[in-house]
């Protein structure tokens, strides 16, 4: 039997959204909000303004992309895409998890468009990115936040297309490199890579993007917080600092807090590096572990904050699929039980395991305190059915 470890991580939270705060991150951080005052005040715009402009610098953003800070976190900001951009081209939506498969599903059920080609793959798998019809409308998450399977890079979009690529970054973004040529829309929030607050949301459009808004109107009703033009012409203030809806001063000064802390580190570079390193020290234990495996097979389509693993010991494999669940939810609580991890179950609609943050706020030091858990809370939750049986 394993030994229980002697200490714990540091920061215990493994969460893949919200996501841990960055290290070192207080409360007093954010005395410099301007709480009590207007969004549309001097300085109200002003930290809007900054939130934007530091979000282009650590994410390297193009100087000709506009950046919007909308309603209703990375939801809101793909919501916003789909209802004003899709309608005069055909649109191949590609989905292998949770939340690619809810945008086919506002496509067609909500927007009920007719002419879509769904690409879909299972949990852990990608599916055939060359059968993507570069004169439609293309709509994607980055990094499949609940299978833990990511695009390796962006080479199967042309560069000529015609269509846009829509393009759900929210568990890639400052984690991941983007490859923006080849994005026309790019959504993510405040609540992942960076562990800022929820309920904000980022939208970047190319210059693409901007020309679609100006040249198609939508044949459905727009609510107001989805409309980005006036006129046919695009609202320039939302890329400006002047929100749609009221945002929390205080959550715009956390994102600041966190994007500055982004600077320190090393920028995109040092994010992206930051998540790696995290990520090698479970594909290190993952080798040495026979019990456990990723629940992606490719190493090469594997994400590098939202990891998410299975459990492959025979012994349990061997259970029914709700009586593997079941070991799994027990090996989670054993953890949390002792202060060690929280927040590690895989995701409702994905098979069951574990999936572990592992994006740049989290220490690497941490995750590998929290392996040493997971080997022995795995060991005590199988003693303990065997024990039942």
């Amino acid at each position: 039997m394993t030994t229980k470890p002697a200490s714990r991580p540091t920061n215990s939270n493994f969460s893949s959204g919200p996501c841990a705060k960055r290290p070192g991150w207080t409360p007093q951080q954010l005395n410099d909000a301007p709480l009590g005052r207007s969004h549309r005040a001097k300085v109200g715009k002003a930290k809007l303004k900054l939130a934007i402009d530091l979000t282009r610098e650590v994410l390297e953003v193009p100087a000709d992309y506009k950046i919007g800070i909308v309603p209703a976190s990375d939801t809101g900001a793909v919501e916003m895409a789909l209802w004003s951009l899709l309608g005069p081209r055909p649109v191949t939506a590609i989905a292998w998890e949770s939340f690619g498969d809810g945008w086919i599903g506002d496509i067609t059920k909500e927007l009920k468009l007719k002419d879509v080609t769904k690409l879909k793959a299972g949990y852990g798998e990608l599916p055939d990115l060359s059968k993507v019809d570069p004169a439609s409308d293309v709509v994607f998450t980055w990094n499949g936040t609940t299978s833990g399977v990511r695009v390796p890079n962006a080479d199967w979009i042309k560069a000529d297309r015609e269509g846009l690529t829509i393009c759900d970054a929210t568990s890639a973004a400052f984690a991941q490199p983007l490859d923006w040529a080849k994005l026309d829309v790019v959504t993510f929030s405040w609540q992942k890579a960076l562990g800022g607050e929820a309920a904000h949301g980022m939208l970047i459009l190319s210059p693409r993007a901007v020309a679609r808004l100006e040249s198609h109107t939508p044949a459905w009703p727009m609510p107001k917080i989805f409309r980005l033009t006036k006129g046919g012409k695009l609202i320039e203030g939302i890329f400006q600092g002047e929100t749609i809806n009221t945002p929390s001063m205080l959550c715009v000064e956390d994102y600041i807090d966190a994007l500055n802390w982004a600077k320190s580190v090393g920028g995109l570079k040092g994010l992206i590096g930051r998540a790696d390193a995290s990520t090698k020290v479970i594909t290190d234990w993952v080798a040495k572990t026979p019990w456990v495996d990723f629940l992606a097979t490719d190493p090469a389509i594997r994400s590098n904050t939202s990891v998410c693993l299975k459990v492959v010991d025979p012994a349990i494999t061997a259970l029914s699929p709700e009586a593997q669940a079941d070991f799994a939810k027990k090996l989670v609580a054993a953890v949390e039980k002792e202060g060690a991890g929280y927040d590690l179950g895989a995701y409702r609609d994905a098979p069951p395991g574990l999936r572990i943050w592992c994006g740049a706020t989290v220490e690497t030091a941490d995750v590998a305190a929290l392996t040493q858990w997971l080997d022995w809370a795995f060991e005590t939750t199988k003693a303990s059915l065997n024990q039942a049986a």
